[in-house]
C-alpha cells in the first residue's frame, strides 16, 4: 500500500503539471506521513546528504563548461570542420549537422544545450541551402540527443553516483555507442537526401581546407581529449576534469576565440547556476524518493516480479527497454536515472548484465525520450528555433526515432560495443 501511495501521489502531481522536482518531494512527504516509518526530518536530511557528494560536483562544472563553450563561437567552428569532409556529398549539410552535434556533445554533456547551440546556426543554414525546414529541424533535434550519450555526459555522472559505478568507465563505455547512434542518423539523412536529391554545390575536399578547418576548431576538439585523457591517464578524477574543462573553456573563449568578454561572464554563470540548481533539486528529491523505495523493499519486489515473468535474459531486456522508452516520454532524465537505478540495477545484475553496459542501455533509451512527446525537451527547443509546431516536429523525427531504436538494440544485445574500450584500456 505504501508503494501505491508513493507512486499514486507522484503521478497525481505530474498530471497537474507540477515541476518534477517538486512532485518527487511532495510524493515523498505524503508517503512519509502516511507510513510513519521515518520522521519528516528524513526528507530534509535526504535533500542535503544526497547532494553532499564529491562526484556530483562534476555536474555544475560540466554545465558551466558547456555554457561557456556554447556562447564562445564553438558551433560554427565545428560545423566548418565537419563540412570540409562531407559538404560535397548528397545530404552533406545534414550529415555535417549530425557530426557537429556529435562534436558539441563532447563539450556540453546536455541534449537541449546541443540543440540550442547547433540549431541556431544549422537550421537556417540548411533551409537557405534548399533543405525543407521540417527535415532540417528534425536532424538537429534528433542529433542533439547525442549530448547525453557522447562523453562527458551529465546523466552518466548521475548514474555512476546512483549505482556506485565508475564514472570514468561510463565515459569510455559511451564512446562507441554514441558513434553507432550517430551513424544511424547519418545513414537515414543520406537516404532521405538521396530521395529528395539534396546535393548542393560545395567546395571539394582538399588537404589545405582540412588543415585550415582543424586550425580554426582545434581548441574545441581538445576538450574531450583533455577530459577523457586526463581521467584515464590518472591525472585527475571526473570531478577535477570538470573543473579543468571550465578553466580551459574560459581561457579559449575569452583569450583565443575572443567571443566572450569578462562582462558576459555574470550572465553565463547565472544561466549555468539556474540549470544546476534545477538539476540539484531534482537529485535531492529523487534521492529521497529512492530511499523510501529502498526502505519499503520495493526494488526487491520489482526484481522478483520481473524475474517471475521470465527467466530469459532477452525477454527481460526487451521489457526493460519498453519500460525506459515509456518513462522517457514522461520523466526528466536525471529523475528517471536516480529513481530507476536502485530498482532495476539488481534485476540487470541478476541476469548477468555488466553495470556499465546497463547504464549505457538506460541512457541511450532515455536519450530517445528527448524526441518523444509529451516531454520531448529537444522538440521544444527545436520548435522555438524553427517556429514549427511540436505536432509537426513529432512526425518529422519518426524516422530518426526508429534509427535510434535500431542502434539501441545493437548496443543492448552486443555488450562488447560498450565494454570493448574499457577492457582494452584495462
Amino acid at each position: 500500500m505504501t508503494a501505491v501511495v508513493l507512486f499514486g501521489s507522484f503521478l497525481f502531481f505530474m498530471i497537474f503539471m507540477v515541476p518534477i522536482g517538486i512532485s518527487l518531494g511532495l510524493a515523498s512527504l505524503i508517503t512519509i506521513v502516511y507510513s510513519g516509518s521515518v520522521s519528516i526530518d528524513f526528507l530534509a536530511q535526504s535533500l542535503v546528504t544526497s547532494t553532499d557528494s564529491f562526484p556530483l560536483m562534476a555536474v555544475p562544472f560540466f554545465i558551466l563548461a558547456g555554457e561557456i563553450m556554447g556562447k564562445g563561437g564553438i558551433s560554427s567552428r565545428l560545423f566548418s570542420l565537419a563540412n570540409v569532409f562531407v559538404g560535397n556529398f548528397t545530404g552533406g549539410f545534414a550529415i555535417a549537422a549530425v557530426l557537429t552535434c556529435m562534436f558539441f556533445a563532447a563539450i556540453s554533456g546536455s541534449g537541449p544545450a546541443t540543440v540550442a547551440a547547433v540549431g541556431g546556426i544549422m537550421i537556417p543554414a540548411m533551409v537557405s541551402q534548399g533543405y525543407d525546414k521540417k527535415f532540417a529541424t528534425a536532424v538537429v533535434v534528433s542529433a542533439g540527443s547525442l549530448g547525453i550519450i557522447i562523453p562527458p555526459s551529465i546523466p552518466m555522472v548521475i548514474y555512476g553516483v546512483s549505482g556506485g559505478v565508475s564514472i570514468g568507465d561510463m565515459f569510455i563505455g559511451g564512446i562507441i555507442p554514441g558513434i553507432i547512434v550517430a551513424i544511424g542518423m547519418i545513414v537515414w539523412s543520406y537516404i532521405y537526401s538521396k530521395k529528395k536529391n539534396y546535393k548542393f554545390a560545395s567546395e571539394k575536399f582538399t588537404f589545405k581546407r582540412m588543415v585550415q578547418a582543424f586550425n580554426v576548431s582545434k581548441w574545441a576538439l581538445l576538450v574531450p581529449v583533455i577530459v577523457l585523457g586526463g581521467i584515464y591517464g590518472g591525472i585527475f578524477t571526473p570531478t577535477e576534469a570538470a573543473v579543468v574543462a571550465v578553466v580551459y573553456a574560459a581561457f579559449v573563449s575569452i583569450f583565443l576565440h575572443r567571443e566572450i568578454s569578462f562582462k558576459d561572464f555574470p550572465k553565463v554563470i547565472s544561466d549555468a547556476a539556474l540549470t544546476s540548481a534545477t538539476i540539484l533539486i531534482i537529485i535531492g528529491t529523487a534521492n529521497a524518493f529512492g530511499r523510501i523505495l529502498t526502505l519499503e523493499q520495493i526494488p526487491t519486489m520489482v526484481t522478483n516480479f520481473v524475474l517471475g515473468i521470465s527467466s530469459n535474459p532477452t525477454i527481460i531486456l526487451l521489457l526493460l527497454i519498453a519500460l525506459f522508452l515509456v518513462v522517457g516520454c514522461f520523466m526528466d532524465t536525471v529523475a528517471a536515472i536516480i529513481i530507476l537505478t536502485p530498482i532495476l540495477l539488481p534485476v540487470a545484475m541478476q541476469i548477468g548484465l555488466d553495470p556499465v553496459h546497463f547504464g549505457i542501455i538506460m541512457i541511450v533509451n532515455l536519450a530517445i525520450g528527448f524526441i518523444t512527446p509529451p516531454l520531448g525537451v529537444n522538440l521544444f527547443v527545436g520548435s522555438g528555433i524553427s517556429g514549427l509546431s511540436i505536432q509537426v516536429l513529432s512526425k518529422a523525427v519518426v524516422p530518426f526515432f526508429f534509427s535510434m531504436l535500431f542502434s539501441l538494440l545493437l548496443i543492448t544485445f552486443i555488450p562488447q560495443l560498450t565494454l570493448f574500450l574499457i577492457k582494452l584500456l584495462g
